[in-house]
């Protein structure tokens, strides 16, 4: 190569060459230019207001002990054991809020909350001063409430009355644990509904009662024998059938009774939350195993598991994770629509109540509790002979009818001239219900059943799956209108439940369809496919597949 080529070497005489689009020297040191100003702009001071908080304390108190935390639950203004008298020298700012109260209850219509936004208190407990400061400000997409604490003295002091706080806001004082929209609340209207409960008012045969009663107790009493068999203690337990026959006001007694014997109900609303269904349900599980023993109430299992979450929940029942000391009662409508592995599977839910329409000797029952609670009342009548002759009229009715037959009975009573007996009332009122009834079946096609050479369904057990609810219906219709006719009450126990008449039905081949289908052989009348106690003996609890 020519050497004569060779660039000529920059003397330090040149001048410097600025290849930047602005050829001012202050681009960079007056920040004026465009890299000056994204320098600025892009290396401002990072927000952490806990932080700035934490400095500033500690510069006004260089003595004292801090401990900040931004935990809801631990609410110093709201704990009865401590006295807070704001800072004089220290501005107070709040939100103010108004709650408004029931309308029943009468004078003042509600009350205004104060929310703070930014204060200072004193705060004394167990002879100990601390100083409190509260702050609130935007963070994500909702605020942040900040809280730091001082004393002077030891930290421990600071960190045992937070502990203090802690446990108090975490017991019940007169509540129940209700899990919705993704949260643990606590909810005093429930628990104040669960206290009026009373085994008393649940309307069942003691036989099905106490069967439910000592599955329950049991359970709880039972720790030690678990133990020493080596099984994990948990149960499930399943109430089912169709809807206004007692499973909520049994939940009710259920739950007041676990609750004064300390084992804590927790109720399960919704699974719907911001961390999706998933982690609801690790949330309720972990809330029941921090509290266990208790018992968890699901209404609705048919609705609550579906197919996008029945994997995860199955997991929870019985996965790696222990249960020990969980009751879990789900309830449903629709059994039929539950999920194997939640109807039929053991260890999950051993134990299925089924509460049917009630037999004539339910329906005596719940009329002698009205005829009870009515006693006292001098303006209405209720012999005996009205007993027999309203459990005998009712045939078919659900108890959530039987009630209604009762409170639009005495409301229409009320505001009569009292000229028209009692009785008569009643007997009209039940008419018009009947008439619903039989209205509610009729919007079921009788041509929809199926021909008597429809394939048989299959069971299993004590389990099986029954012809079309469209030929139920019918055929609980052609029963329903004519009840004088059914006196021994066989039933067969399928949903909804229907009253065959007691004639030769084995000559018809839809009867032959039906009776196959049954563990003991056709049905005839007096034999023993039904019975009172519902499915196939007393009480109406269906064991596990193949166990009778």
């Amino acid at each position: 190569m020519d050497k004569s080529n060779k660039p000529a070497a920059a003397t330090s005489n040149e001048p410097f060459v600025n290849v930047w689009l602005e050829h001012d020297n202050d681009a960079t040191e007056g920040h004026k230019g465009f890299y000056g100003r994204w320098s600025k702009k892009a290396s401002g001071e990072f927000s952490s207001p806990p932080l700035f908080g934490a400095n500033v304390l500690r510069h006004l108190y260089p003595d004292h002990a801090l401990v900040m935390t931004q935990d809801y639950k631990l609410n110093f203004l709201g704990f009865p054991a401590i006295q807070a008298v704001p800072l004089e020298d220290t501005p107070l700012v709040t939100n103010l809020f108004f709650i408004p109260f029931a309308r029943k209850l009468g004078g003042v219509p509600g009350v205004l909350v104060d929310k703070v936004q930014f204060g200072a208190f004193k705060l004394s407990w167990e002879g100990y001063e601390f100083l409190y400061f509260s702050v609130t400000y935007p963070g994500g997409f909702n605020e942040v409430s900040q809280s730091f604490i001082l004393h002077d003295g030891p930290e421990d002091i600071i960190r045992l009355m937070l502990i203090t706080v802690g446990a108090f806001t975490d017991q019940l004082h007169d509540e129940i644990w209700v899990f919705d929209q993704g949260f643990w609340s606590k909810n005093h209207n429930l628990w104040t509904e669960v206290q009026k409960a009373n085994w008393k008012d649940v309307i069942l045969k003691d036989t099905f009662k106490k069967a439910l009663q000592n599955d329950i107790n049991g359970f709880f009493a039972s720790e030690e024998m678990y133990k020493k068999l080596a099984i994990p203690w948990k149960r499930g337990l399943i109430m089912y059938g169709p809807p206004g026959n007692g499973k909520t006001i049994s939940l009710k007694a259920v739950m007041k009774e676990c609750g004064d014997k300390g084992f804590e109900p927790l109720y399960v609303k919704s699974f719907q939350s911001w961390k999706g269904e998933e982690g609801a349900m690790a949330d309720v599980f972990d809330k029941a195993r921090q509290l266990s023993p208790c018992v968890i109430i699901i209404e609705d299992l048919d609705s609550l598991i579906n197919d996008r979450n029945r994997s995860f929940f199955l997991n929870q029942l019985d996965g790696i994770e222990g249960n020990d000391g969980l009751l879990i009662i789900g309830t449903t409508n629709h059994f039929d629509r539950l999920d194997p592995g939640l109807s039929s599977r053991p260890s999950r839910f051993d134990r299925k109540y089924e509460f049917n329409d009630p037999d004539r000797d339910e329906r005596i029952l719940y009329v002698q509790y009205w005829q009870n609670k009515l006693k006292d009342n001098q303006e209405v009548d209720f012999p005996d002979q009205l007993v027999t002759e309203t459990a005998d009229a009712t045939h078919g009715f659900s108890f959530a009818y039987l009630k209604e037959a009762f409170v639009a009975s005495l409301v229409t009573f009320a505001g009569t001239d009292k000229k028209s007996p009692f009785a008569n009332v009643l007997k009209d009122t039940i008419t018009e219900l009947r008439k619903q009834i039989n209205r509610t079946l009729l919007t079921v096609d009788p041509e929809e059943a199926p021909s008597p050479e429809a394939p048989v369904p299959k069971h299993t057990g004590w389990l099986w799956e029954a012809w079309t609810e469209s030929e139920l219906k019918r055929r609980a219709f052609a029963t329903a209108s004519d009840p004088s006719a059914h006196t021994d009450e066989k039933k067969f126990s399928f949903w909804p439940n229907f009253n065959p008449a007691p004639t030769d039905m084995a000559s018809s081949a839809a009867t032959r369809s039906f009776t196959s289908l049954m563990p003991n052989g056709p049905w005839t009348p007096g034999g023993n496919a039904g019975g009172a106690g519902g499915v196939f003996g007393s009480p109406n609890v269906i064991g596990l597949p193949g166990q009778r």
